[in-house]
Order: C-alpha cells, then structure tokens, then sequence
C-alpha cells in the first residue's frame, strides 16, 4: 500500500515529458460532498518543458488515490492553464480531454489550443492536465522489457499462421511485471477515476461547469463525466469518437479498428496510385490492396533486419502495423508508401525516432492499467483463437489483430465497478464531430454514442478522412459549427453532415 501522501519523485522528469509529448504525440451518481467543498486555493508556477506559451502556468490538484476512500491516500494530477484572452467575454475554461488512454493534454493549452479560434481563446480559460498515472502527475511503469515495448507487442498481433499462443504468453509476461513493479496506483486507474478527477479539477478551479473539447479515447472520458456529474457540464464537443458499449468498452474499440481499415484504405489506395505522385506504389487503385497483402506474407516468411527499429525486423506484422499508423491522417501515407517502396526492393528506410523509454514505459502502463480495469477480458486462449480465425477471414488487412488477446487477457486485477452505461438522462450540452472515414474511431462506433446521448447530443458528420476532426483532418464546414458551438452555444437543431470538399490543386 503506498503512503497516505502517495506521491513519486517527479519533479526531475517533468521537462523530460513534456519533451517528448511534443513530439508524440452507473447511472448519474450525485456530487460527492470531497466534490464540493472548497478546495485549497491553487499554486501556479510556471511549467517545465521547452517550447510551451510563456503564458501557460502549471498548478498541482490532489485528488484521491481511490474516490471510494475520499479521506485516505492521495496523489497528485498536474494541470496548465492560459487564460482567456478577453477577460470581459469570459465564459470558464475549456478543458481538453487527450486520447489515449495513455495521452497527456499538459502542454495542448500551448500547443493545439492556439490553433482555436481567437473567439473560442476570448472565452475560455484553456485547461490541460496530465492524468492519474501520467508524468509529471504520480506517475506508474510496468518496467516491461524493451522489446515488449514494441507497438507490435503492445497491438496484439496473431503469429504468421493465426496462432495466438505466442500473444498469450507475451500478456502473462506483461500482466506479470505490471503487477509486480506498478504499485498500488495501477489498481486506480480507468475512466470512471479520471472522469472523478475532472470533477476535482473543476472544482479546484472555482468553476460550476465545465467545458471540454475531448479528442478520441477522450470522447468516452468527456461522455463519462456528462453521465457521472450532468450538471457540471457546459459545452462538451466529442472528437472522433469511442462506442460506449458497456460490455466492451475497451475490447471494443481494439476490435473497431479491422473496421476503421476498411473505410480508410481505399482512401490510401487511390493516393498510392495517383499519377504524378513521387510515391506511386501501383498503376491503378485496384492494385495496391492485394500488393499489399502480397507484400506482407512475403515478409512474414522472409524479414529484412532493420537496425535501430523495435522489433529489429521488418515483418509482416510490422508493416501491417505501420499500415495502421499511417491510416490515422492523409498525411501520414506517404510514410506507408516509402516503406513498401523499400520493402518490396529488398530494402528499409532508417528506423523511426521513438520517444524515451521511461514515456513508453509509462504511456504503456497507463494505457493497459486504463483498459484492463475498465471491463473483464476473457481469459480462454481458446476464445480469443475462435474470434482471430473470423477476423482474419472477414478482414485480411489486420491479420487478426483486433480480435486478439492484449495483456488484459492475463490482468490480475478484477474491475473495481462495472463501466459507466452513457445514458440520454440529462441536460442537451453535447456536440459530436466525426469524421466518415476514421481507422481509430470508425463512424459505426460514433453512430453506437450518440445513439446512447439521444436528445443530450447532436452529432455532425464530416465526410473527409483521418483521426481527429476539428482543426485536423475535418473540413470548414465542420470546423465552423464546432466553432460557433464553443463560441456561442448555439448547435445545428439535428443531426447534420458536412459534405466533402473539393481537392485543391
């Protein structure tokens, strides 16, 4: 059990972090009464890291290791501010929710935040943190090996020939060192603690509501909090956005991904095989799919070695996995393209930069804390076989792998409450954006919450491509109504789609 004031050295690797983070990227439960009492006023300093706005200020808000015991252990979640613009036009702060899990926002109010309107940045006070878990908030790690830091150990690919026996044993292993080197605090970490830290947050600030502007893993987060504290909400936009699926949850939105490939590698297909362009992988659309597919069984069987990357190999499973990746933005595809260019002559590109390993090690534990102790994983290596085999058929692009078996298949740590059902029971302050074509949050999965909000959201539809709407990969007809939202709490009176736009050039 950690100590009352359950608190790690941290200050040391703050700058570090946030490092690194730039180039990285139940029913409705009363207000406690920890929720609403007045909180010790907050110390703001300013905030380690390079590149931040000299306006930003970072403060510290205890909150408590477990929300069930409101009087015992503590720990500390850090938060960074810049205030609004135009004091007199003030409404209260926007908070932003990041992704994840395993996303930090501390440096957003610096960062994506000042691509926000100048209207949106006259209102609000912008608001990031870094959730429980995550440095330089009391901070965990799994001191996992390094080669299961890989992305294609973190993602569970099946072996070559569909076996899951191999991704098994990895869980167990992973399973095992997060129990045995996490602490306590792994225990406390899911949605429904970080949606109870918002509310702390909230109210450290000396606000009566929140708005938020919740990006991918963060849309369940923001949903959450809605159903948690529904009147404590104000303006919540959900970005690219996670199925709520109560049964699922987490196992749900690894499995949405064979989906999300379908919808955005056609996409792909017709960049890779435009005339003109210096990446050109086929002569027609029709071609790149099954050149792909040919592509990685052949380095299922022959590997090239590729020095500085982890795994040192380039393997089926690797390019399937930068086939994922690439899919998150029209602008990563030339990335795809370089590296089946180089692959199918025999070849590697130089291996891509990865962030430290002590952010891996705590990014990696604070996703699988997050994922496992939202909901039970089954256990049986024959279940997770069953459902490979049917992926693999009905989806050959992903091999299996979201219908596989991560280290929650081996968790030691049953869930401490089942997940939070997101219900239409409470105030209309929610807007959806997504877009058509999402490989992380497929649109399906987008269609599942805000069927679950029903008449507290209005949901706009974008038909463009990638991860992350507003001010990323949407269009200006979607970036405006989400705009004008935050900036006057006006929505579309239903349910609208944003047309695609015309390429430029």
């Amino acid at each position: 059990m950690q100590s009352r004031k359950a608190k790690q050295p941290i200050r040391t690797a703050r700058a570090a972090w946030l490092a690194a983070s730039a180039v990285l990227l139940s029913l409705t439960a009363p207000l406690t009464a920890a929720a609403t009492t007045s909180p010790p006023a907050l110390r703001w300093s300013e905030c380690a890291g390079q590149g931040l706005d000299p306006r930003q200020r970072c403060a510290t808000v205890e909150v408590p290791l477990d929300h069930a015991d409101p009087s015992g252990p503590t720990i500390d979640v850090v938060i960074s501010r810049i205030p609004a613009e135009n004091p007199a036009e003030r409404r209260g702060v926007l908070l932003l929710i990041p992704g994840g899990p395993g996303g930090t926002s501390l440096a957003d109010p610096s960062g994506k935040g000042q691509r926000l309107p100048q209207g949106v940045r006259d209102t609000y006070d912008l608001v990031g943190f870094a959730p429980r878990g995550m440095a330089p908030s009391t901070s965990v790690s799994c001191g996992l090996d390094r080669a299961d830091l890989a992305t294609t150990r973190l993602r569970p690919w099946p072996a070559a020939d569909g076996s899951v026996t191999e991704t098994m044993a990895t869980a167990r292993r992973m399973a095992d060192a997060c129990a045995r080197n996490g602490g306590e605090l792994m225990r406390h970490i899911s949605t429904a603690d970080e949606a109870r830290d918002l509310d702390r947050i909230r109210a450290a600030l000396g606000e009566r509501r929140l708005s938020a502007w919740g990006v991918s893993y963060g849309t369940y987060v923001g949903a959450v909090y809605g159903q948690l504290f529904p009147h404590r909400v104000d303006r919540v936009v959900l970005d690219s956005n996670d199925d709520p699926d109560p049964r699922r949850v987490g196992r749900g939105w690894l499995a949405a991904h064979e989906r999300g490939v379908e919808d955005v590698f056609p996409e792909f297909a017709a960049w890779a095989s435009a005339p003109g362009n210096p990446n050109r992988v086929a002569e027609s659309a029709d071609e790149v799919r099954p050149l792909f597919l040919r592509l990685a069984a052949r380095l299922d069987h022959e590997p090239i070695p590729w020095p500085g990357a982890n795994p040192e190999v380039l393997d089926g499973n690797v390019l399937r996995q930068a086939m994922l990746d690439s899919l998150y933005s029209p602008s990563r595809f030339p990335a795809l393209a370089k590296l089946m260019l180089a692959a199918g002559n025999g070849t590697v590109p130089p291996a891509p930069a990865a962030p430290p390993e002590s952010v891996l090690q705590n990014v990696t534990a604070v996703g699988a804390a997050t994922l496992c102790n939202d909901v039970a994983w089954p256990t049986s290596a024959d279940a997770y076989q069953r459902e490979v085999a049917v992926s693999r058929e009905e989806y050959p692009l992903t091999a299996g792998m979201p219908r596989n078996a991560m280290l929650c298949a081996a968790w030691p740590h049953p869930p401490k409450q089942a997940p939070v059902r997101i219900t239409d029971e409470g105030p209309s302050r929610f807007l959806l954006v997504q877009n058509v074509r999402d490989v992380a949050t497929p649109l399906s999965g987008a269609q599942r919450l805000r069927a679950a909000l029903g008449g507290r959201a209005v949901m706009v539809t974008v038909d463009s491509t990638g991860h992350d709407v507003y001010l990323t990969n949407g269009n200006a007809c979607g970036d405006d109504t989400v705009s004008r939202f935050l900036e006057t709490g006006i929505r579309p009176a239903e349910d609208a789609f944003c047309p695609r736009e015309p390429s430029v050039g």
